[in-house]
C-alpha cells in the first residue's frame, strides 16, 4: 500500500509538471541526482519521496529513491527551488537550490536521514481511534487501538456501520440481508464464515472494507456485497514480530492468541504466524407455544479449538518483476452437548432430546502469484492461483427419553470441498488521467457429502430406517472482465462490464439400508450472464464529494441451502435444502455524499436494489407429525429493497472522539408457509392449509464509539448499539440495545498494550420476539454476552526501514504476513 501511495503521488506531481511546463516554454532543463541514507545504519533507503518546490512553494515535480537509494530527477524549470526528501518513520531533509544555465546539473551526494523517535523499532502504526472513509465503490473502516481491543473479528463486526453478526451462530449479514460475501486480504476461504471470523485476533486487523456496490472486476456474487477484512502487512527490513494474548470469560472461558513474525533482507521476504482460539460457549432459551400449551426448553454448550498456521515467502527477482507464495493450514476440533426439554400442558406427554455433536475439520490453503511490472508507470499484468481444499468429519447422537415413540439414531457427515481460482489481471494507464483494466478468472468449487444414518427417516409404516446419501455438488464459473476509467479536473467515472458462463451439476443419492432401495435425484443448471457496473464521483472541493454506483449482482444458492440432507433436528422443528433451487439477481443502485469537517468529516448514502427470483425461507407442517415445522427454502416473485446511511467520525476536543453510524433498511420478503385450522391434537393432513406471506420489513441500527483519552499511555472507550424491532417470514423480534466499557495502556515505549473490557454492562443483549404462523409461539434467547475480557499485546524487532510490498488485485498490499 505505501509504495501505491507514492505512486500516485508521483502521477500526481508529473501532472503538475506537465501543465506548469505548457505554461512556460522557457525552461531551462535542469536535473538533480543524489543517493538517500539511513544515517543510523549508513544503508540506502529505497522508496523514499524527493519533491522539489518552486520559490512559492508550489509542488513541481518528484521522483522516489530506488532499490539503492539513488535518485535523478530532469526537466527541472529555472529558478530558486527546494528540495525535500521525506519518509515515514523519518525526520524530511530540505535543501535549497537555484537552478540556472550554467547550474543545470546538481549533485547532492548523500542525503542522511534520521528516524523520528517515535518511530525506533516500529513493526506497526496503529491509529488511537477508528476512521471511516468513503471512497468510490467501497466504505473503509480503519481499525484504530479502541476497536482493535475488542477480541476476535467476529466482535469487531458488531461495530461495523450496516453490519450484523447472530451472537448464537455467527453468521453475518449487511444492509439487513445474509447474501454477503466474506473475504480476507480479497481471497476466500473454505473455512465456514462463522470459524473464520472466530480465528481472527482482532489486534491483526488493519481495516474492513464494505464493498456494497462492486466493480465488474469482482466476483459479483452476494446480494448485498462484499466485506473484505484486510490485515496488517509487516514490511519492515530485519526481524520483526508481534503476541497477543486474550481471556474473555462470563460462565465458561474464552481464550485467543497468536504470534506473527517477519524478516526480510535483500531479495527476500519470509513470513510466518500462529493463532488459536479456545472457547466454550453458552446458549439457552424457550420457545413457547400459547396455543398448544406446550414449553420447549434449549441449552447448548459448545467446546471448539481451533489453530491456523500461516507460510509465505516473497521474492523480488529484481524492480519488475516478483514472485510469492504461502500456505494456510487450520485445525479444528470440537462438539456442541446441546439438551431440548419439551413440557406439555399434561406432564404424561413431556419428552426429551439430547444432541451430541463431536467433529474436526482441516482447511489447507495454498497461493502463488507472479507479478509483472513493464516499463510504463502503472502498466503490469500479474497471475494468481489459489487453491483451497476442506475436509471435516462430524459424528451426531440423538437421544430421546420421556413420551416420545422414536428410537435414539446417530448422523455421520463427511464432507470434503474444493476451490480453485485463477486470476490473470492486466492493468494499462492509458494516460495521465485514464486507465483500462483487464481480467480473465476460472472459479472451480466441488462439493461431496457422505451422509449416514441408522435412524433418521421413516418409511410408510412408520418404522425409522437406516439411510445413506451421497451428495455432490459442483460448480465451474469463466468470466472475463473490463473496466475503463477516466479523471477529469473535478469529475471521474468508471464504467466495466463482466461476462460469466456458469455450469452447476448436483447430484442425490439416497440408500433405504432395511430394502437397498435407492432414488437418484440429479439436477443441472447452466447459465451464462452479464453483469455491468458503473461509478461516478464529482468533487466540486476538497471537502466536498459524490459518488454515484450501479451493479448487477448475483446470489448462488450456497451447498446448505440445496443439500437436501438436514441442517439441523430438534423434536420440533427441521431444516433441508432444495436441490432445485434458483440462483437470484439484482440490480444495485447507490448514491453517497462526504464532507469533510474541521473536526472529522459526515458520510450519507442512499440504496435501492430490485430482486428477481429472491430467495425466500418456506414453512411447511411435517406431515409425520403435525407439531413439528420442516424449513426450507425457494424462489419467489421480484421484489426490492432500500435503506439510508449515515456514519461521522467527530472530535469535540483533544482527548474526546466520535465514531457513530446510524443505518435503515426496508425491505419487502415473499414466502409462502402453512397452517393448521384445527388444533394439533386433533388435526388431521385435511386441516393444514397453505398461505402466501408477504412481509414488508423496516428495521434501524445505530451504533456510538467514544474514545476517551487521558494521557498519551492511558485511554477509556465506550460503545453504545440499539437495534430497532424488525421482522421476518416467523418472527417479530424485539429490539436489541447494550453497553460496552473498556480501557486500553500502552507501556514499554509503545510496544506493549494491555485493555480491559466490560461488555454489555446492563446485561440487556438477547434475542425475543414472537410469530404468528405456523403457530402462535414466543421465543427468547441468550448467550454470553455480560463477559470481562482481558488481553496482551507486544510489538518487537528491529526494522528499521520499509521494504516493497507485493500488490493485491484490490490495489492494497499483499505480503508480509497475517494470519490468513
Amino acid at each position: 500500500m505505501k509504495k501505491l501511495i507514492t505512486l500516485c503521488f508521483v502521477i500526481l506531481l508529473i501532472v503538475q509538471n506537465t501543465q506548469a511546463t505548457n505554461n512556460n516554454d522557457a525552461l531551462v532543463d535542469g536535473t538533480i541526482s543524489g543517493k538517500v541514507l539511513d544515517a543510523t545504519l549508513n544503508e540506502p533507503l529505497p522508496y523514499v519521496n524527493i519533491i522539489i518546490k518552486n520559490e512559492k512553494g508550489e509542488i513541481v515535480t518528484g521522483s522516489i529513491t530506488l532499490e539503492d537509494g539513488t535518485f535523478k530527477i530532469t526537466k527541472i524549470p529555472e529558478g530558486n527551488i527546494t528540495v525535500t526528501a521525506q519518509y515515514i518513520g523519518y525526520k524530511a531533509v530540505v535543501k535549497e537550490l537555484i537552478i540556472t544555465r550554467k547550474n543545470r546539473k546538481v549533485d547532492l551526494g548523500n542525503i542522511m536521514l534520521e528516524e523520528e523517535a517515535a518511530a525506533l523499532d516500529a513493526v506497526t502504526v496503529i491509529a488511537e481511534v477508528s476512521t471511516i472513509q468513503q471512497k468510490v465503490d467501497r466504505k473503509v473502516i480503519t481499525i484504530g487501538k479502541d476497536l482493535a481491543a475488542v477480541g476476535t473479528a467476529s466482535d469487531i463486526m458488531v461495530g461495523i456501520p450496516s453490519v450484523s453478526i447472530d451472537a448464537q451462530t455467527g453468521d453475518i449479514s449487511m444492509r439487513g440481508n445474509s447474501n454477503v460475501r466474506v473475504m480476507v486480504d480479497g481471497k476466500l476461504s473454505n473455512i465456514p464464515t462463522a470459524q473464520l471470523l472466530q480465528q481472527i485476533p482482532s489486534t491483526s486487523i488493519k481495516s474492513i472494507e464494505l464493498i456494497t456496490n462492486p466493480s465488474a472486476k469482482y466476483d459479483p456474487e452476494g446480494m448485498s456485497g462484499i466485506i473484505n477484512i484486510v490485515l496488517h502487512k509487516n514490511t519492515m527490513v530485519g526481524f520483526n514480530g508481534n503476541s497477543n494474548v486474550g481471556l474473555r470469560y462470563e460462565k465458561e472461558p474464552k481464550f485467543n492468541s497468536s504470534l506473527d513474525m517477519n524478516y526480510r533482507n535483500g531479495k527476500f521476504n519470509v513470513y510466518g504466524s500462529y493463532s488459536n482460539n479456545i472457547a466454550k460457549n453458552v446458549n439457552y432459551g424457550f420457545i413457547d407455544r400459547i396455543e398448544q400449551n406446550t414449553l420447549q426448553e434449549i441449552d447448548i454448550l459448545s467446546d471448539n479449538k481451533s489453530h491456523v498456521f500461516k507460510v509465505g515467502l516473497d521474492f523480488y527477482l529484481n524492480d519488475k518483476n516478483t514472485i510469492s507464495v504461502f500456505t494456510n493450514q487450520n485445525i479444528f476440533n470440537g462438539g456442541t452437548d446441546a439438551t431440548t426439554d419439551i413440557f406439555f400442558s399434561d406432564s404424561a406427554f413431556d419428552q426429551s432430546q439430547i444432541i451430541s455433536n463431536n467433529g474436526d475439520n482441516n482447511s489447507q490453503q495454498y497461493n502463488f502469484d507472479y507479478k509483472l511490472d513493464f516499463d510504463k508507470e502503472g502498466q503490469n499484468i500479474e497471475l494468481e492461483v489459489d487453491y483451497n481444499k476442506y475436509n471435516g468429519d462430524t459424528r451426531t447422537e440423538n437421544t430421546f427419553s420421556g413420551f416420545i415413540i422414536r428410537p435414539n439414531y446417530f448422523e455421520l457427515n463427511d464432507t470434503e470441498r474444493n476451490r480453485t481460482t485463477i486470476n490473470l489481471d492486466y492493468v494499462d494507464p492509458l494516460s495521465e488521467t485514464t486507465k483500462l483494466e483487464l481480467g480473465l478468472q476460472a472459479r472451480l468449487f466441488n462439493n461431496v457429502i457422505n451422509y449416514e444414518s441408522d435412524g433418521r427417516s421413516q418409511n410408510m409404516l412408520g418404522n425409522y430406517i437406516p439411510t445413506t446419501t451421497y451428495f455432490d455438488y459442483s460448480r465451474d464459473i469463466y468470466s472475463a472482465y473490463a473496466t475503463y476509467s477516466k479523471r477529469f479536473e473535478k469529475w471521474t467515472y468508471q464504467i466495466g462490464l463482466r461476462a460469466e458462463n456458469v455450469q452447476v451439476e448436483t447430484l442425490a443419492i439416497e440408500t433405504d439400508l432395511g430394502t437397498n432401495a435407492v432414488t437418484t435425484l440429479p439436477f443441472d443448471n447452466d447459465y451464462f450472464e452479464l453483469y455491468p457496473s458503473a461509478f461516478f464521483t464529482y468533487s466540486p472541493s476538497e471537502k466536498n464529494s459524490y459518488q454515484l454506483s450501479y451493479s448487477r449482482r448475483v446470489d448462488r444458492p450456497g451447498v446448505g441451502q440445496v443439500n437436501p440432507l438436514p441442517e439441523f433436528n430438534t423434536p420440533l422443528i427441521s431444516k433441508f435444502g432444495n436441490q432445485t433451487l434458483l440462483p437470484q439477481f439484482t440490480n444495485s443502485f447507490e448514491t453517497n455524499y462526504t464532507r469533510k469537517l474541521k473536526k472529522g468529516s459526515i458520510t450519507a448514502g442512499i440504496f435501492y436494489r430490485r430482486i428477481k427470483d429472491e430467495i425466500s425461507t418456506v414453512v411447511l407442517i411435517d406431515r409425520a407429525d403435525l407439531n413439528r415445522l420442516i424449513l426450507t427454502d425457494d424462489n419467489f416473485d421480484n421484489t426490492s429493497a432500500y435503506g439510508f446511511e449515515f456514519s461521522t467520525n467527530y472530535r469535540p476536543t483533544k482527548w474526546w472522539s466520535i465514531n457513530g453510524s446510524f443505518d435503515f433498511y426496508s425491505q419487502t420478503q415473499k414466502s409462502i408457509s402453512e397452517r393448521l385450522t384445527a388444533p394439533s391434537e386433533i388435526a388431521t393432513e385435511n386441516d393444514i392449509v397453505l398461505e402466501t406471506v408477504e412481509v414488508n420489513n423496516v428495521a434501524f441500527n445505530f451504533r456510538m464509539y467514544n474514545n476517551f483519552k487521558v494521557s498519551k499511555s492511558l485511554s477509556f472507550t465506550a460503545f453504545g448499539f440499539y437495534r430497532g424491532k424488525n421482522k421476518n417470514i416467523q418472527f417479530d423480534v424485539d429490539p436489541m440495545y447494550f453497553v460496552n466499557l473498556g480501557m486500553r495502556y500502552s507501556f514499554l515505549d509503545s510496544k506493549a498494550t494491555f485493555s480491559l473490557s466490560y461488555n454489555d454492562v446492563f446485561n440487556t443483549m438477547k434475542f425475543q420476539g414472537v410469530a404468528n404462523r405456523p403457530f402462535v409461539q414466543e421465543i427468547e434467547f441468550n448467550w454470553e454476552s455480560n463477559t470481562i475480557a482481558a488481553s496482551l499485546s507486544y510489538r518487537f524487532g528491529g526494522g528499521k526501514y520499509r521494504a516493497k510490498s507485493r500488490k493485491r488485485r484490490d490495489n492494497d498490499e499483499k505480503s508480509g504476513g497475517g494470519i490468513f
